[in-house]
């Protein structure tokens, strides 16, 4: 069973080795893969917007289908002193700004509840065949998804496929689906689409 410590370090490293080319074009596979879920009659669908020095997958794509889709998108504000997020309404006079942590956040807007959201894209370094993510290790995530509700669906995007298990604990929660630029893993029915 692989530990987090070692899962953080593995993937930085491949995550370094990838070009912006290809990061680009992973991105859009994963955004295509997407429309294979089933989450298209929702609502509300919370996103991340990228981290480009950690090289996370380019949500932008994935905000075009929203945007086209006609959906509310929701977008979130990291509280680095109380280790929580606010969410906001993504909307056209929506201002966004890069946090000291080189994170595009939102400066203000209509403040959304996690429990009105549909769908949750969640950022990742690594996950296992179970739906056990790893994050950047802060809990903003796994603190932010508790106060979803129980049908909230939770979708990780990553450029790799699934480890074999990981270490969790019990404040954890794992995703119900994972999309790869080449996969669609579901793991409410514990199955691998290619």
């Amino acid at each position: 069973m692989a530990d987090k410590k070692k899962l953080r370090l593995k993937y930085k490293k491949l995550r370094e080795s990838l070009s912006e080319d290809s990061i680009e074009e992973m991105s859009l596979q994963i955004a295509n893969q997407t429309l294979r879920l089933p989450i298209w009659d929702k609502t509300y669908y919370h996103i991340f917007l990228p981290i480009s020095a950690k090289k996370e997958v380019n949500t932008e794509y994935v905000l075009h289908i929203l945007q086209g889709k006609d959906k509310s998108i929701v977008v979130s504000k990291a509280d680095f002193s109380t280790g929580e997020m606010k969410h906001f309404l993504l909307q056209e006079n929506t201002v966004l700004k890069t946090s000291e942590y080189g994170i595009l956040e939102p400066v203000s807007g209509i403040e959304i509840s996690p429990e009105i959201l549909d769908v949750v894209f969640v950022p990742l370094v690594a996950y296992d065949q179970n739906g056990n993510r790893v994050g950047y290790g802060k809990g903003f995530y796994d603190r932010f998804l508790a106060k979803c509700n129980p049908n909230t669906l939770f979708v990780g995007l990553s450029y790799f496929e699934a480890e074999s298990r990981i270490f969790f604990e019990a404040a954890d929660i794992p995703l119900h689906f994972c999309i790869t630029p080449k996969n669609l893993m579901d793991f409410k029915n514990n199955h691998l689409s290619l």
